[in-house]
């Protein structure tokens, strides 16, 4: 387990240390823009590095097998949420995002999965469009759905 943590550390490290270098470093005693997110990434990847080799040496379990599937679901599931929200509006894109993650799960049960995407995509409908007044559109941008006040811009 700490060697993926490790792992994980220095992935991240090392992207804000690259991301950092395409801005002004500076010196030490006239630092740049990039400068402390610079040495903070590096000072992450080393220590990454680190906790990886710690979880190498040390007597233990095995490393567990990754499992990618989750991680695909969940990322190809917020991409079309991303792609479907213009069109569909948060309630139907909500609820094909919370579908889509779950596949990843192996505890997948489409009663529970239902109820928490529509209870999902009404809350977050609530705080962002209503509470925070956000302008993301509710339901799909079609005339039929123009009756429902709540569908109305």
């Amino acid at each position: 387990m700490d060697f993926w943590a490790g792992l994980m550390f220095i992935v991240v490290g090392a992207m804000f240390a690259g991301i950092a270098f395409t801005y002004k470093l500076g010196t030490t005693t006239q630092m740049g823009a990039g400068y402390f997110p610079f040495w903070l990434g590096i000072l992450l990847a080393v220590l990454g590095a680190g906790v990886a080799v710690g979880g190498v040496r040390s007597k233990g379990p095995a490393l567990e097998r990754f499992y990618w599937w989750p991680v695909v679901t969940v990322l190809v599931s917020v991409c079309i949420f991303g792609v479907l929200l213009k069109v569909l509006g948060m309630l139907v894109a909500g609820v094909v995002l919370v579908i889509g993650a779950s596949f990843g799960s192996h505890e997948f049960k489409w009663r529970e999965v239902m109820l928490l995407a529509i209870g999902l995509a009404v809350f977050c409908a609530l705080v962002f469009v209503t509470g925070l007044k956000l302008p993301i559109p509710v339901c799909p941008g079609m005339d039929f759905f123009d009756q429902f006040a709540m569908c109305r811009e």
